[in-house]
């Protein structure tokens, strides 16, 4: 999929019960940060402008987030389920990608094959990048405001991507299948 993406209907959804989120989140916790509850989060690097965006490599290994405003990807590589080495001096982490002009990384999702695809500002679309590389690729949407993608459907190929400045969550086919969240179970 590249360029103008017309293979996309904008749907209704149904939100979830508190009781699916506040399970939801409490899976997700353990997964990225290798906590149990909000009060066992702990900063792990400092130094940063507008970090946003958060997602696990498919080995999760390796913690991946945007800065918005500096318009970079981030890579860091984990001791432990949840465990980021110390930090040293002003390093944050390996830089994947830093966008040119004014696109601002939003929030994300991970391909099962590792690729990062990213919600973009301004440009309004999806940036996928390889994190070996650092090659990417711009979806587009028909929003300026495209802030984050998520993956479902039976065989991760579903994509629901949200489109800020007109308010609507689109679904579409993706190429590739997303990657299967740790509490999906």
């Amino acid at each position: 999929m590249s360029g103008p993406n017309s293979e996309y209907d904008p749907v209704e959804v149904t939100p979830l019960k508190a009781e699916e989120v506040d399970a939801m989140r409490a899976a997700a916790l353990e997964a990225v940060a290798g906590a149990r509850d909000l009060d066992e989060l702990k900063r792990v690097r400092s130094e940063q402008i507008s970090p946003n965006g958060v997602g696990l490599s498919p080995d999760q290994k390796t913690v991946y987030w945007s800065d918005s405003m500096l318009q970079k990807l981030w890579a860091l590589d984990l001791d432990g389920p949840g465990q980021a080495g110390a930090e040293t001096g002003h390093f944050v982490g390996r830089l994947v990608v830093t966008l040119p002009g004014m696109e601002w990384f939003d929030s994300m999702a991970v391909e099962a094959d590792g690729r990062v695809c990213v919600g973009t500002l301004f440009n309004g679309g999806v940036t996928v990048i390889d994190p070996a590389t650092g090659a990417y690729e711009q979806i587009a949407f028909p929003d300026p405001i495209t802030t984050n993608i998520c993956f479902g459907g039976p065989d991760l190929r579903d994509a629901w991507v949200t489109c800020s400045s007109t308010g609507r969550l689109y679904k579409c086919r993706w190429p590739r299948a997303g990657l299967r969240l740790a509490f999906n179970g």
